[in-house]
């Protein structure tokens, strides 16, 4: 009987159904699901799979390397919550969001990454223009401040359409199928199929590093200009950085992460919560029976469309007072009674990681 584990209290019929199905497949080894899971595409949001030798891309999904980073700084709360109007407007003129990019490309060093002919064709587009851009939905950057008042930048971003063309090209691939089908079908990772989607997953993830790398960077150079600062008060040697979206090599099997964070013991972590609860710095504990893996946020309740419906902005207005945010009905969907309570999914796994710093939202943008 192939192990499983448990670490979710509430859990939707179709995301069970989804996990028994991945969990079915020859090739599948162990599985677990994660406080935050609810149902995605192919493999529920919020799980881990294990195989052996087989890599599975619709398991690591469309946005591949999505994922968090925190950084703290030496701006002062007093002088953020001062400016926060102006710092909000900023970051919207120096970062594209939504399906928006930079007309000039970016500046990159990734010769040394390599990238396969499929990789070069997708990048050779205008993949430095996408760089430095969040995107839409969940994905934000934030500023906040800690139990000792310090100020933090938090960015939710990933690959963009990079890693969308990728997955896609490579989901055709291992389907057969001219669409990205939604399914469970892998590559032999010796193969030259797998041994390729391997290789641009790997640039992806690199990518999506860089891309929240300079949002930040971004973000600090608008709060500098909105404070009126002489010097970038941020320091991105101190960064924390883990992505949620890969499949990787451990102890001889290969561990997909949908919608999980990598929590090895002593291993710096980001969870973010949502619009209003901010999010956790945690340590990972390093706990074998969940793959090493946390949680990568709170979790939806309801998807979007049906948020759009059951809610409504005025209490979403309420909930978000003393926070400069983009509030209304466009972001209706990614307001707090959207997802699981923040405080709930923390609590439920103690034994996976351990909670360092709660970052509470002065700012926040989205797509």
């Amino acid at each position: 009987m192939k192990e499983t584990h448990v670490f979710a209290e509430v859990i939707e019929d179709l995301a069970k159904e989804q996990f028994e199905e991945a969990m079915s497949q020859p090739f599948a080894v162990k599985g677990v699901l994660l406080p935050d899971v609810h149902a995605g595409y192919s493999l529920p949001i919020g799980s881990v799979v294990a195989t052996k030798d087989v890599v599975v891309p619709a398991w690591v999904g469309f946005d591949i390397g999505c994922g968090c980073c925190a950084v703290p700084t030496t701006f002062r709360r007093e002088d953020v919550e001062a400016n926060a109007q102006e710092i909000f407007k900023l970051i919207h003129k120096y970062i594209p969001v939504g399906f928006a990019h930079n007309q000039k490309d970016s500046v990159w060093h990734y010769a040394e990454i390599p990238m396969t002919e499929i990789m070069n064709e997708i990048w050779s587009k205008n993949g430095l223009k996408q760089l430095c851009s969040l995107g839409g939905n969940n994905h934000f950057c934030e500023i906040g401040y800690d139990e000792t008042d310090r100020v933090w930048i938090t960015v939710h971003s990933g690959s963009r359409g990079i890693g969308h063309a990728v997955a896609s090209h490579y989901m055709k691939l291992a389907s057969g199928s001219d669409k990205a089908k939604e399914g469970h079908f892998g590559f032999d990772v010796n193969s030259d199929e797998g041994k390729a989607y391997i290789a641009d997953m790997n640039f992806c993830l690199a990518f999506a590093l860089e891309n929240r790398l300079q949002i930040v960077q971004r973000t600090a150079y608008a709060m500098n200009k909105a404070i009126d600062m002489s010097t970038y008060l941020v320091d991105t040697t101190s960064l924390i950085n883990r992505n949620h979206n890969h499949a990787e090599l451990k102890d001889g099997l290969w561990i997909h992460r949908k919608g999980a964070t990598h929590a090895e013991a002593g291993m710096m972590g980001v969870i973010p919560g949502n619009m209003r609860d901010g999010s956790f710095v945690v340590e990972g504990k390093g706990n074998p029976d969940s793959l090493y893996s946390s949680s990568h946020g709170a979790g939806r309740v309801m998807g979007r469309k049906a948020a759009q419906r059951a809610l409504n902005v005025e209490d979403f207005a309420q909930q978000m007072t003393g926070i400069v945010a983009n509030v209304g009905i466009d972001t209706l969907d990614e307001s707090p009674n959207a997802y699981k309570s923040i405080f709930e999914v923390m609590d439920l796994q103690k034994d996976l990681v351990k909670v360092v710093h709660h970052i509470k939202p002065l700012i926040n943008c989205k797509g």
